[in-house]
């Protein structure tokens, strides 16, 4: 089973020894259509930014204006309604997928934990990548050379133990730490 979740942030157990655990708030649902093979339609809301396509979609399944966002996930539900959170319940491990914290275009010392050159007496050589290309054959930077550039913001899965769920709040309590910054938005997948 599949649910939205937004990253609350982190905490740690009271007791010895201390764990340190991740709270993830389960976004509300509906279940607009049922799919083949378990899977549906979800809506979820997600800021308050619509659009005539949405719009669309909320009157077509009947919706209040809060959904704005759409989703196929594989879900316990049989048919069209409130989403059932019954499974989180009995969950023992959870896989986790958000996107990374961005940190924009950074240089080859951030990004890949290059060493860099020496400090001081007259080098030129502090936080650059150093010699890249190659002679006259192939005479052009072969593909995946680490390089400057954009480092972060990627979709990254972790597996997680489940310390607690709380289906009144809709409070998920996760083993560890997860990507990603507070507020973000993703997804989790309950494991067998």
């Amino acid at each position: 089973m599949e649910f939205i979740i937004e990253k609350i942030g982190m905490s740690r157990t009271i007791g010895v020894p201390s764990v340190p655990v991740t709270l993830l708030k389960v976004k509300d649902a509906k279940v607009c259509e049922i799919l083949e093979g378990g899977k549906a339609i979800v809506a979820y809301p997600q800021g308050k930014k619509r659009n005539k396509a949405i719009e669309g979609q909320q009157k077509k399944y009947g919706l209040e204006p809060q959904f704005n966002r759409f989703v196929t996930l594989k879900v316990a539900n049989e048919e069209a309604g409130d989403l059932d959170y019954s499974p989180l319940s009995e969950a023992k491990r959870v896989k986790v997928s958000l996107n990374s914290k961005g940190r924009g275009f950074t240089g080859v010392v951030k990004r890949w934990n290059f060493a860099g050159g020496p400090d001081s007496h007259g080098s030129r050589f502090h936080r650059a990548p150093g010699s890249v290309g190659m002679c006259e054959w192939p005479g052009r930077i072969m593909p995946g050379q680490k390089m400057p550039g954009q480092y972060g913001n990627k979709k990254v899965t972790v597996q997680n133990e489940v310390i607690s769920f709380d289906p009144e709040n809709k409070i998920l309590v996760v083993k560890g730490s997860i990507p990603g910054p507070n507020g973000a938005i993703g997804k989790i997948r309950i494991v067998k």
